[in-house]
């Protein structure tokens, strides 16, 4: 087989997601990363190039950075095991069910992990929604947020009962499964893995209430503490976590897990994130760093993970 240097290599990023411009600014980064280590690199976006005809134009290695459905999901890449294509980070499988919270949850569940409290609701039973019964279970402050969307489009703090409904409709606009969940008061963090590696956690300090798409790639005002203040016994157990969690729906190559504490300090798994952004703001290389990979070196190692 060529050498990585010697293949030509597709960069697609863009797509047709809610997340088309993140997208977009993680393409550019990782591209420029490729081209600077003198990889035969060219951006791809299937909003404008058949990833059909790839093989055929000669490409023999995908760097996978679109984000959301339709790149994120596992759809792509069922597309490109079927042209033969090897391409960076997860499988068919682990893109689907991490794409669908729900579904995540469930399993981790099964698996005895930590999740949070919540309630299920479908396009198909909304018009049953009894928000004084959820709030009677589940408290106030509520999120709400959809099954499949990412970069916190579509998400809610609810702290009224007369707000739940509307958010529910909201998050219903992205989404024909939404998850009412118990609000969770503790810490955010989020937990990059690298070829099976734990990289050290971030915690994130939201200039708003909670970290939405604002927060994540627009205000210069959020907090980034990395490594997170945590103890040497709760950084041990988080890591032990994250990695159980990783292994369970399947990751490969390099993934991120987002963890919040509950407010008596016990973690609660969040979601997975399959195809991590790689812009300005973006957390991964943020904890890369902490163990010595520079940003170009980031790129070039989920590049040699690609299958």
């Amino acid at each position: 087989m060529k050498a990585l240097k010697q293949q030509k290599i597709a960069v697609l990023l863009g797509g047709t997601s809610a997340e088309r411009e993140v997208s977009l600014n993680s393409g550019s980064a990782v591209l420029q990363a490729l081209r600077n280590r003198g990889y035969d690199a060219y951006a791809i976006d299937p909003q404008q190039t058949s990833v059909m005809d790839l093989k055929e134009q000669g490409f023999e290695r995908v760097f996978n950075i679109l984000h959301g459905r339709g790149g994120e999901d596992g759809t792509m890449q069922g597309l490109l095991e079927q042209i033969g294509l090897p391409y960076t980070g997860c499988g068919v499988m682990a893109s689907s069910l991490t794409m669908d919270k729900l579904r995540t949850k469930m399993l981790w569940k099964g698996f005895g992990l930590p999740i949070a409290d919540m309630e299920i609701v479908t396009a198909a039973n909304a018009a049953e929604l009894n928000p004084q019964a959820v709030v009677e279970r589940l408290g106030l402050p509520l999120m709400v947020k959809p099954s499949r969307e990412g970069s916190s489009v579509g998400l809610t703090k609810v702290k009224a009962l007369e707000e739940l409904k509307a958010a529910v409709d909201l998050a219903l606009r992205h989404d024909d499964t939404v998850l009412i969940e118990e609000w969770l008061d503790g810490i955010e963090l989020t937990v990059p893995v690298l070829d099976n590696q734990v990289l050290p956690a971030i915690q994130i300090i939201p200039e708003g209430e909670f970290y939405d798409y604002q927060a994540k790639y627009i205000s210069d005002n959020t907090q980034y503490l990395c490594p997170a203040p945590l103890s040497e016994a709760k950084e041990a157990e988080l890591r032990k976590l994250v990695k159980r969690a990783y292994d369970a729906v399947g990751c490969r190559g390099w993934s991120r897990i987002d963890v919040m504490t509950d407010s008596e300090g016990n973690f609660r798994l969040v979601e997975v994130n399959t195809t991590p952004g790689m812009t300005s703001h973006s957390l991964f290389p943020k904890s890369a760093s902490q163990v010595g990979y520079i940003f170009e070196d980031l790129v070039e190692k989920i590049l040699e993970l690609s299958v």
